[in-house]
């Protein structure tokens, strides 16, 4: 057979997106700030795009009565008057714009005056440099300090560090004991058990809370107090000052040197009552309010004496510019319905509280808002939500329900928050089980399986009932 080519009609259907919708499901998941970056960046490549002034965002009657309120002279400057010291005041010499006002000079920000706690790592370099002059046994030092995760333990062996020089073990050990013998106590260990024994031997002597961290700590940590002093051969009364010795050392000494960075967070959404009601307010402070160019747009006027080739590359710029603005505007309208839908679902969370929260899924506000569930799944996505009962990831508001035996299903997140108040108010010296758990909610209502409630403990982060129990 000879090899040929033929042409084949056949009709088919595809989905493709379009440059625009693209773009608009793109910015769906972007956060506030995210979006802002963007958009800056936008306006930088595409000289049609520019931010629309403050001015003009004012209102009509004041932006009038300021207009009223400049002097007519204003009106009759001249270039050198008006431009001249905005295009060069920063080369005029004080003697040259000695005609101008007084100028007020911009303080630096305050995040600029604010000084920084020293870290770990300065903290113990500092002690070195002042305990020893030995260059060997400082660099080794220097060496176990930058080996030091944020709580102070030390993550590497004496032979890792020993093979970092090569240094003989010997000095690696002599340089080991000396940075565990500065401050903050216990800094260095290898273990937990050689953070508590540095912590204890500096503060105090005594000989059977050594024995305890040396011999019997995996009985402490199970909380094995009754095992601990049948061990030990004493009775839990006379244990019980060596166990709270014990109890008042740090394991992460260094930890205070690396406190967390608070992380604050800008809603995207305000829920703001009105009378008796629930509005869902976008929060654009941050964003550039866009507009077309109308300097660039006139290059587009044929009658114009300018060039096919400026003509198509503005046509092609200004078509991007339509997207962008179009997509932000859509973007805005598809948070501000998916925030309103969950006001209508979740208005008892906004009266009373997390007890009231109800359970919600994605469709249901897909439905509501007649959208599909991707899109409300990229909308929810890295926004937060200001609500008379606190600021919540959108994300938070939807969650499974677990049926009650009154009919209604009841969130998970109420679930819960229930468990965290029963153990609250247990009693420490006979904790609750999670069987016991069990019973209770069973008598609210609440069927659960007791794997269930340990799930949600463990997420809570509760220890078991051995652990939480208290013999003192």
């Amino acid at each position: 057979m000879a090899i040929s080519q033929k042409l084949h009609t056949k009709l088919v259907q595809k989905l493709i997106l379009t440059p625009s919708l693209q773009q608009a499901i793109k910015l769906l998941p972007m956060s506030t700030l995210e979006l802002s970056e963007l958009l800056n960046q936008e306006m930088v490549e595409n000289p049609l795009l520019e931010e629309v002034p403050t001015e003009e965002l004012q209102p009509v009657d004041a932006a009038q009565e300021k207009q009223e309120e400049k002097p007519a002279q204003d009106k009759t400057d001249t270039w050198d008057d008006q431009d001249y010291e905005y295009f060069f005041g920063d080369y005029l010499d004080d003697g040259y714009k000695a005609h101008t006002p007084t100028e007020v000079k911009e303080l630096p920000p305050i995040e600029n005056t604010l000084s920084t706690s020293a870290s770990l790592s300065d903290h113990l370099l500092w002690q070195l440099s002042m305990q020893t002059d030995d260059a060997t046994i400082r660099e080794i030092g220097e060496a176990i300090i930058g080996n030091l995760d944020d709580d102070g333990q030390l993550v590497a062996t004496v032979e890792e560090l020993a093979a970092m020089g090569p240094w003989p073990i010997e000095h690696v050990e002599q340089a080991l004991k000396l940075v565990q013998s500065f401050d903050p106590i216990g800094i260095a260990a290898r273990d937990l058990q050689e953070c508590l024994l540095l912590q204890l031997r500096r503060t105090n002597e005594d000989p059977i809370a050594e024995k305890i961290i040396t011999e019997h700590m995996r009985l402490l940590q199970n909380h094995q107090v009754p095992e601990l002093a049948r061990k030990m051969g004493m009775s839990i009364d006379d244990l019980k000052q060596h166990i709270e010795l014990i109890r008042h050392l740090d394991p992460k000494p260094g930890s205070r040197y690396n406190p967390s960075q608070s992380q604050y967070v800008i809603p995207d959404v305000y829920i703001v009552k009105v009378e008796e009601q629930y509005v869902a307010v976008l929060n654009e402070e941050g964003l550039p309010q866009l507009r077309i160019s109308p300097v660039y747009r006139r290059l587009l006027d044929k009658s114009a004496e300018n060039s096919d080739e400026t003509r198509a590359y503005v046509k092609d710029k200004f078509r991007s510019a339509l997207w962008l603005i179009k997509s932000v505007e859509q973007r805005q309208k598809t948070i501000h319905k998916v925030a309103t839908s969950i006001i209508t679902f979740q208005r008892e969370f906004l009266d009373h509280g997390i007890e009231y929260l109800r359970p919600l899924v994605l469709r249901d506000v897909a439905n509501d808002i007649g959208m599909h569930e991707s899109t409300v799944s990229r909308v929810v996505t890295n926004k937060y939500m200001h609500t008379p009962q606190g600021v919540f990831e959108m994300k938070y508001f939807f969650h499974s329900g677990i049926a009650s035996a009154y009919g209604e299903a009841v969130s998970s997140v109420t679930i819960k928050q229930r468990i965290r108040k029963i153990i609250e108010q247990e009693d420490p010296r006979k904790p609750l089980s999670d069987s016991k758990i069990v019973s209770i909610l069973q008598r609210e209502g609440l069927e659960l399986a007791r794997r269930t409630i340990a799930k949600y403990r463990e997420e809570l982060k509760i220890p078991t009932s051995n652990q939480r129990k208290v013999l003192y």
